[in-house]
């Protein structure tokens, strides 16, 4: 069946871009909510450079949530409080699908919107805005996972996008879900952006190799801790069968002087570890060293 459904994406960024014009690719109606002070300027067309294609799409835009069937959630973590506010009438949004890093967020959104209009999902992409209305995804690895409970609804969504060239899965466990994106995104964002290197370059320096290891099996030994189904050898294989050219958003965001996603990435996993007792020195070594590459650019910047 086709995907008749009508979208709206909330966050015009590097994914909230690449969603909505793989579904605009797919024939979908897309509406894009952006800022009301980038509205009049905004690009009539969404262009896309993609392994899986370039486009360049219509899209509808708009400054508030109009009445849709799914609304993806592509914000920033830091971002989501003031980007909410877009969003005026929610009882006539069908669905809210969040695709933000971090786990906190959906018990927020469903204490907000009610449990059963939110449907846990995560990407896993390298993809960044370069301009408005101009989305670069740099590799073919783009996983989207899916909570089961949204299968009816977005079975079609889903095929139209795997078609596309992305790998779409539903998950029937919500811990395992939202656990196998973070133990593998905390310690590749914190280690990345600790060592100010790519993947590669973290996989290639045995001191850095083995500070992203540990740091995974500890993200792994807390997630089985709060239910999450994972295989910590099968996470470790996969983290270093990465693209070594992948570059992770916090460490975008720390080079360019914004606010990283440090506690939606990593607060989940020393949270969890103090709940549960377990011992995480790597991840909080890493932490530690993002928090003062952060420091020290922004003195720098303030010097200059």
């Amino acid at each position: 069946m086709p995907d008749s459904l009508r979208h709206a994406i909330l966050g015009a960024g590097g994914v909230g871009g690449l969603i909505a014009a793989n579904l605009a690719r797919s024939g979908s109606p897309v509406t894009l909510v952006v800022r009301r002070e980038t509205i009049e300027g905004y690009p009539r067309q969404l262009r896309l450079e993609s392994p899986f294609g370039s486009v360049e799409v219509e899209v509808a835009t708009a400054v508030e949530v109009p009445p849709v069937d799914v609304l993806w959630l592509t914000t920033k973590a830091t971002e989501l409080e003031s980007a909410l506010t877009a969003l005026k009438n929610p009882e006539k949004v069908g669905a809210i699908v969040p695709l933000l890093n971090g786990i906190d967020h959906i018990a927020l959104l469903r204490s907000r919107y009610g449990a059963a209009r939110v449907i846990p999902a995560t990407i896993a992409v390298e993809s960044e805005r370069t301009a408005p209305g101009h989305i670069v995804h740099r590799s073919r690895f783009a996983r989207l996972s899916v909570a089961a409970s949204g299968q009816k609804l977005l079975a079609a969504t889903l095929d139209a996008l795997q078609k596309i060239g992305f790998d779409c899965r539903f998950v029937a466990d919500e811990a395992t879900l939202m656990w196998g994106k973070l133990v593998m995104l905390g310690p590749l964002a914190l280690s990345t952006t600790a060592a100010d290197r790519d993947v590669g370059g973290v996989q290639s320096d045995s001191d850095w190799r083995a500070r992203l290891e540990a740091s995974v099996r500890e993200a792994c030994a807390v997630a089985l801790a709060e239910q999450a189904s994972l295989d910590a050898d099968a996470v470790v294989a996969t983290v270093f069968k990465m693209p070594g050219q992948m570059r992770s958003s916090m460490q975008k965001d720390v080079e360019q002087g914004k606010v990283p996603e440090l506690d939606a990435i990593a607060g989940p996993i020393l949270r969890g570890a103090q709940r549960h007792g377990i011992q995480v020195p790597s991840t909080r070594f890493l932490v530690t060293r993002v928090e003062q590459r952060m420091t020290a650019l922004s003195a720098g910047n303030m010097t200059a």
